[in-house]
């Protein structure tokens, strides 16, 4: 610790640096400091330190799928290459015994601890559809734990049924959800989502479900896409509802910052990012991420899916300790064209190993399913 504290004495951001080390919160001022530094090998330094001291050289991860139910959506976000828009022809739903025939091979082949259960806004679909999936799951394989839905899908829902979302939440819940993956966020300002995502719900509404949510004793985790058209300042201010909201409720188990691929998006064609925001930023988001959140909410994912095997690895080690699923049948990112969508169990072991940490599995709620 003390070689750290010598290494960062001379920065400019070194009062943070300090403060994060000695256990300290901090405000949207510091993280705007920080976003705004270059030095975000010291950041990584602390990011490293900090994980280190929580969990020692231990990298978690969970053997999962994506299952992308539907692909037919109503919102036409910008930033998205997966959704079909009603009645195309390259849309679809999945039928109950589909879903059924997906997780069942996924248990007998991987063993999987979860299912991730997100898809586009379907008009079409009302919430016994959302129900019978969920008892289903919970029936036929109980091992696996059921992670799904964003609160904009949660919002979609409580349309469809012309009920509120706390109501669509507590029928979810008593059928077998039992946490959300807290997509949909993007950044939450406002400003920004009026740029890439129009037709999704507000800021203020993301938080408010999200909220409902943690009420009700379902746990979530919360994201943030960036490398689009957000600032400084609007990365700051989402971070700071995020700590806000985990103050407030203590539900959230992990915080998943990620980067947007703009390859096949309408956002690409419409020459508002030209390419990806790249490695360098990913690791500053994770540093600044555990830097701001260490205290408050206990895991932070590598981000692979959008940035790479080796720079995950790199990511456990200026603060991430989890890293996130082997998301076997990813279908959102894979429609950008951007790179293998799915790991096995066995190449995140590896990737761990090759750094020098241990790999521990672990189930939906972040418990020790195995250590390898």
């Amino acid at each position: 610790m003390s070689q750290i504290t010598e290494q960062i004495h001379s920065s400019e951001i070194c009062d943070i640096l300090e403060d994060a080390l000695q256990g300290k919160t901090h405000d949207v001022n510091d993280c705007v400091r920080l976003l705004e530094s270059d030095d975000v090998h010291l950041m990584g330094l602390v990011g490293g330190s900090l994980v280190r001291k929580k969990y020692g050289k231990r990298a978690s991860f969970v053997n999962n799928i994506i299952l992308n139910y539907t692909n037919v959506c109503i919102t036409d976000c910008k930033f998205c290459a997966f959704y079909r828009p009603p009645g195309h022809k390259e849309s679809y739903t999945l039928t109950l015994d589909e879903v059924e025939a997906r997780v069942k091979t996924a248990w007998e082949m991987f063993r999987i601890r979860q299912v991730l259960f997100q898809g586009g806004h379907n008009p079409d679909l009302n919430i016994e559809y959302y129900e019978d999936v969920f008892r289903m799951i919970r029936t036929k394989f109980p091992e696996v734990g059921i992670h799904a839905l964003s609160a904009s899908e949660i919002d979609t829902i409580a349309k469809v049924e012309k009920s509120s979302t706390n109501e669509v939440l507590s029928r979810l819940k008593e059928a077998g959800l039992q946490s959300l993956p807290g997509a949909g966020a993007e950044i939450l300002v406002d400003s920004v989502k009026n740029i890439i995502s129009p037709k999704k719900i507000p800021s203020s509404h993301w938080l408010r479900i999200v909220e409902e949510a943690l009420n009700l004793g379902i746990p979530a985790s919360a994201t943030m896409m960036y490398g689009h058209v957000e600032t400084v300042s609007d990365i700051a201010e989402h971070l700071h509802k995020i700590a806000k909201l985990q103050e407030k409720t203590g539900g959230i188990m992990a915080f998943i910052p990620w980067s947007f691929e703009p390859n096949n998006t309408q956002m690409l064609a419409e020459h508002v990012v030209e390419h990806g925001a790249g490695g360098f930023q990913l690791l500053r988001m994770i540093a600044i991420s555990r830097i701001m959140f260490d205290n408050i909410i206990p895991h932070l994912q590598s981000s692979w899916l959008t940035n790479g095997v080796g720079m995950a690895q790199l990511a456990i080690q200026y603060g991430a300790d989890d890293f996130g699923g082997t998301l076997i049948g990813e279908e959102v990112v894979s429609c950008t064209g951007a790179r293998s969508t799915e790991l096995t169990g066995q190449k995140i072991i590896d990737a761990i190993n090759q750094i020098g940490y241990q790999a521990v599995e672990r189930d939906n709620f972040y418990n020790t399913v195995k250590v390898h």
